[in-house]
């Protein structure tokens, strides 16, 4: 009878135990979409966001911390709710709409007479200082010109914890997303 009771016991501690659980995050857009007739399109500059990359460390699922100058670490139970290029892609589109009335902008080709948009996006993560990271390029190809621009955004988080990150990260988009629709804007 005495041997069963650790086994008995490692039962009970093992029942209480609990999984942590897991958590989405969808990047949140400050734009409001609107729909215009196809007449009305044909007239309207455009903008087609062609592609948002981003590096094989932020393609997966988990949301990404840097702990050290060389240590990264990405969530388990901290999870992008779609893949992030896709939210990146999605969100720029409705910012860049929301910076850019009355352009059309899209993720699927226009026409011919389209400004073309590709964002590398090289970081996207908290920091262990509290700072959330956006880094990367993107250009811009407006009837056979092309303008390249680099940014580097590091913002302090006022909050600790997850959704205060994903908040200001895409707050440092919807940033960036204003620098890029004031390059569209100036060059047309």
């Amino acid at each position: 009878m005495m041997k069963w009771i650790p086994v008995a016991l490692a039962l009970a501690l093992s029942a209480c135990s609990s999984t942590p659980e897991t958590t989405y995050y969808q990047l949140p857009s400050a734009a409001k979409s609107t729909v215009a007739s196809s007449s009305a399109n044909a007239l309207r500059p455009s903008v087609f966001v062609q592609h948002v990359s981003v590096p094989d460390y932020l393609a997966g699922n988990g949301l990404v911390y840097q702990a050290s100058e060389v240590k990264y670490v990405i969530a388990s139970n901290n999870l992008w709710a779609s893949p992030l290029d896709q939210q990146l892609q999605q969100t720029l589109v409705a910012n860049l709409s929301e910076a850019l009335p009355g352009w059309l902008v899209s993720a699927s080709p226009l026409g011919q007479q389209q400004d073309t948009l590709t964002v590398n996006v090289t970081g996207f993560h908290g920091r262990y200082d509290g700072h959330a990271v956006l880094s990367g390029d993107w250009v811009l190809e407006h009837q056979g010109q092309i303008l390249k621009r680099s940014f580097a955004l590091d913002i302090p988080q006022k909050e600790d914890g997850y959704d205060a990150l994903v908040k200001t990260l895409a707050q440092g988009w919807q940033q960036e997303a204003r620098e890029m629709a004031n390059a569209v804007r100036s060059n047309n």
